[in-house]
């Protein structure tokens, strides 16, 4: 009984910053399509839109 707590724990500890970082990841993606996006419709017919990233 003690060793199965004990591998949930290792389990939990390993796995709970790799779902925080790629969350993270995944939200800084999300917010950076949605800015994109917003600045290109609010800055319509601008040549610097033309310009590479």
């Amino acid at each position: 009984m003690a060793v199965a707590g004990a591998i949930a724990i290792i389990v939990v500890l390993a796995l709970f910053p790799v779902l925080i970082l790629m969350s993270g990841g995944l939200a800084s993606a999300i917010i950076g399509a949605v800015l994109q996006r917003d600045g290109e419709v609010r800055h319509e017919g601008s040549e610097l839109l033309e310009l590479d990233d």
